[in-house]
């Protein structure tokens, strides 16, 4: 039996080849050691789908993979991670969502979900509860995410049941599809949503009635009641929950970490038509949560007239804002919030499908591409039916020209060739989010050193964002400041990066929000964690032990990369940001060279300065031995 609370205590694996639904009981040195979520998953990835194993392969692995937090009465206990070969990269890759469905598997009594295999004809999972079930879904293909959550709702006659389904852009092999998780949330980046239409498996359904038991009740109302008060009394509580992340796109702005035409700027001189005042005046209907959330930074968005009125959807971003907004230099809210909905329905992830046509639109202002290029399509900045027609015909691949463009900025500049390459916005072949380093140093770091490839949300740097100095002070101490507080500098930026990317993958291997206590309110650190698992599972977790294992799935994460060939050469911005000065805000005259960053970033990771590798001490320290044996260290 399982020893451990706050588990269900098992996990199902699927072969879609062969039909086959197991059960397997969770093991728990995988508890002890990797937690849950992330770390399930990246133990899993490597135990199972090597170099040799393409991520389209049938026997590629795709991992929806809940944590010991995930469920329970924690404040933001309602994400979950999907994790996978990468097809955009050819790496690690991982994607993380909100809403329901991941609370609603752990009722359903299960932790995780792990798919193999491939179906002869379109199928969809249906796991109520401890039934589960491998269904026909040629009904369903074609659909788009909404289509198909209601046709499976209508199916089930049972509107509480939750869904993680794929639209027609994961059907048609477009590198960058993301899954859509109940209700309108996405799990988006690195493509696996093109692992799953891969493998023909266009949903999962799960309906549970379960319950989540913790080690120490008293003791963990008490945790998780201390940690909604705290959050309350956060003092930027109350902008996160009116605006959620579309209240940061003017502060972004000031700071010249707004990325307009491409990265050619970090400003964007209408960003009023864009940030929350606008799109609440414009759009706003009502405040929305996920579960367990006290923050409700989600909202409904409703356009009630114009030319796109009666689009309506309940997730607008920071990130899709800029992609869909300033980076292709629209500013008409109407079209972004049309192009919002058109990923989501379409299933493809907003700011990789952004980036791309921002990046086309810049190749033709270069004149590198012209009309023989683009199938006859102008593609001048900020044409807002251009930007809808590139959405739609890159979801359904309709053209030479949009298929090469669904396999993002790097695929599609190596095959232009002709100097696309310099324009391509990007690190280890995933575009790179709204966030300039020129303009946060830390950010640009994070950027490289990420293990799924240009990223934010792994080391999320927010102490430098914008400034908060008192918060460094009471993590990191005196002898931090000032320099930890700034943006611009680049002291101590390795550190907080590190720190950062390690306690990340804890978070996300638990099951709870960043976007709530943990790195947008900086409220909730090591030790708030440490004390919540140790109540919820009985697992005995000091705030070293966390450490250690938050760096331990880091450290795994980096050498399935360097069996896949990633070294040093690869934690590399693109030019632009190394050799142009940006010419926006607070960041005005900045470039970024990380080399020197990268250099006590690897000396504080214990990695290789040369390969960028784990050593072979780092490794055993972390009891990572089979990592020594396969990387030959």
């Amino acid at each position: 039996m399982f020893p451990y609370k706050g588990y269900a205590g098992r996990w199902l694996h699927v072969n879609l080849t062969t039909g086959s639904v197991t059960s397997h009981p969770y093991d728990p040195a995988l508890a002890e050691g990797y937690l849950g979520g992330n770390g399930f998953g990246t133990r899993l990835l490597w135990d199972h789908v090597g170099p040799e194993v393409a991520p389209l392969a049938p026997e590629s692995l795709l991992i929806f993979s809940t944590g010991p937090l995930c469920g329970t009465l924690v404040p933001n206990p309602g994400r979950m991670e999907v994790i996978g070969k990468s097809p955009l990269t050819g790496i690690y890759g991982d994607s993380n969502a909100g809403g329901f469905l991941g609370p609603e598997l752990k009722f359903a009594g299960w932790d995780a979900v792990v798919v193999t295999g491939r179906s002869d004809r379109p199928a969809y999972l249906a796991i109520r509860d401890g039934r589960v079930e491998i269904h026909d879904a040629r009904e369903l293909w074609g659909l788009t995410t909404s289509e198909t959550e209601k046709a499976i709702r209508d199916l089930w006659d049972d509107a509480a049941v939750k869904t993680a389904v794929i639209g027609p852009a994961a059907e048609n092999g477009v590198l960058f599809s993301g899954i859509q998780i109940t209700p309108q949330r996405s799990a988006a980046r690195c493509g696996l949503g093109t692992v799953m239409g891969s493998k023909r498996l266009k949903a999962l359904a799960v309906r549970g009635h379960g319950a989540i038991q913790v080690a120490d009740p008293d003791r963990f109302h008490e945790i998780s009641a201390d940690f909604h008060r705290r959050l309350r009394a956060n003092p930027i509580f109350e902008a996160v929950s009116a605006h959620g992340t579309p209240g940061i796109v003017s502060m972004m702005d000031a700071l010249g970490r707004f990325p307009t035409k491409n990265f050619q700027m970090g400003s964007f001189p209408q960003v009023d038509a864009l940030d929350a005042e606008a799109l609440e005046a414009r759009a706003f209907v009502r405040h929305l949560a996920c579960f367990g959330c006290p923050v409700a930074c989600d909202k409904l968005y409703t356009l009630a007239d114009g030319p796109f009125a009666g689009t309506s959807l309940r997730s607008v971003e920071y990130e899709t804002l800029n992609a869909m907004g300033a980076a292709v230099w629209n500013a008409d809210l109407d079209t972004v919030l049309a192009a919002n909905r058109l990923c989501d329905e379409m299933g493809m992830d907003t700011i990789s499908a952004g980036r791309a046509i921002s990046f086309a639109m810049e190749l033709w202002e270069q004149e590198i591409i012209n009309l023989d290029d683009t199938g006859g399509l102008r593609l001048d900045w900020g044409d807002q039916d251009v930007i809808l027609t590139l959405l739609e015909r890159m979801a359904r691949r309709e053209d030479d020209f949009a298929a090469l463009l669904s396999q993002g900025v790097r695929r599609a500049a190596e095959a232009i060739g002709r100097g696309a390459e310099a324009y391509a916005m990007h690190v280890k072949g995933m575009a790179i989010a709204a966030q300039d380093g020129r303009a946060q140093k830390s950010m640009g770091l994070a950027h490289v050193t990420s293990n799924r490839g240009a990223d934010h949300l792994k080391a999320f740097p927010t102490i430098d964002e914008t400034g908060y100095p008192d918060e460094a002070h009471r993590r990191y101490g005196e002898a931090y400041l000032p320099e930890m507080a700034q943006p611009l500098a680049t002291k101590h930026k390795p550190f907080l990066v590190k720190d950062g990317e390690d306690f990340g993958a804890v978070v996300d291997s638990v099951g709870v929000c960043k976007s709530g206590g943990t790195f947008v309110l900086a409220e909730i650190y090591w030790s708030d964690i440490a004390a919540a698992l140790e109540a919820a599972t009985g697992i005995p977790m000091p705030v070293e032990r966390l450490k250690w294992i938050g760096e331990r799935i880091y450290n795994l994460q980096r050498c399935y990369n360097a069996l896949h060939g990633i070294t040093r050469k690869d934690d590399r911005l693109p030019r632009r940001f190394r050799e142009e000065p940006s010419p926006s805000g607070n960041a005005r005259g900045e470039t970024i060279d990380t080399e020197a960053m990268l250099d006590e970033y690897y000396a504080l990771r214990g990695w290789s300065q040369e390969t960028g590798w784990p050593t072979r001490e780092k490794l055993q320290e972390l009891g990572l031995d089979d990592a020594i044996e396969a990387l030959d260290l």
